[in-house]
C-alpha cells in the first residue's frame, strides 16, 4: 500500500471506513488485493449484521465483496458473490474520492447508488430521493454535481457492457 509519502509498505489488511453525513456508518476489516496509487481493491465478507433484503438482491452472511475504491473518482464498485463464488451482481456507491492513509480506506457516502444484476439485465438507480433530501446540492453544489455525474457514468458503463473498463482484466479476478 502506498502511504502519504509515496513509499510502499507491505500490508495484507486495511480497515474500510464508510461515513455518511459526518458519522461513521460502518467500519470493517478487508484484505488488501492491490493499490496502484489511484485504485485500491479489497476483499471482505458481508460486514453488516444479518441479512439485508433489497427486493432485487439479498446481502447475507457468507457473501463476499470485492471492492474497488478510487482516489480520483466519485464512486466505489463492489462485486458481490455468494460464499460459493456465484456472482450476484455489482453494488456501486457514489462517494467522495477515497482517502487512503494509516491502514484505512475512508469514503463518504453521498446517498446515490446503482445496482447491476449478474447478467447485466437489471440496472437500477437507487436512493435518488435520499440524495435530493440530503441538501447536498445547496450545501456543496460542486460535490452534488460530481455525484450526479458519477451515477450517470456508472449507469452508462453498466449499460455498455459492464465495469471491465475500470480495471485491468487481472484485477477482476484478484
Amino acid at each position: 500500500m502506498t502511504n502519504e509519502t509515496g513509499k510502499t509498505g507491505k500490508t495484507n489488511e486495511v480497515t474500510v471506513v464508510l461515513s455518511k453525513a459526518g458519522r461513521v456508518k460502518i467500519k470493517y476489516p478487508a484484505g488488501l488485493l492491490s493499490d496502484d496509487g489511484s485504485r485500491v481493491s479489497v476483499r471482505a465478507p458481508w460486514a453488516a449484521e444479518g441479512v439485508r433484503d433489497f427486493g432485487f438482491v439479498r446481502f447475507e452472511p457468507g457473501d463476499v465483496f470485492t471492492e474497488h475504491f478510487w482516489r480520483d473518482r466519485w464512486y466505489a464498485v463492489k462485486e458481490v458473490r455468494t460464499g460459493a463464488g456465484v456472482l450476484k451482481g455489482w453494488y456501486c456507491d457514489v462517494t467522495r474520492p477515497a482517502v487512503v492513509e494509516g491502514g484505512e480506506v475512508r469514503i463518504e457516502d453521498l446517498d446515490l447508488d446503482l445496482w447491476v444484476s449478474a447478467d447485466g439485465g437489471e440496472v437500477l438507480r437507487l436512493d435518488e430521493d435520499e440524495f435530493a433530501q440530503s441538501g447536498l446540492a445547496q450545501r456543496d453544489p460542486h460535490a452534488a454535481a460530481q455525484a450526479v455525474a458519477a451515477l450517470d457514468e456508472l449507469e452508462a458503463l453498466a449499460r455498455q457492457g459492464g465495469f471491465g473498463a475500470l480495471w485491468p482484466a487481472a484485477a477482476a479476478t484478484e
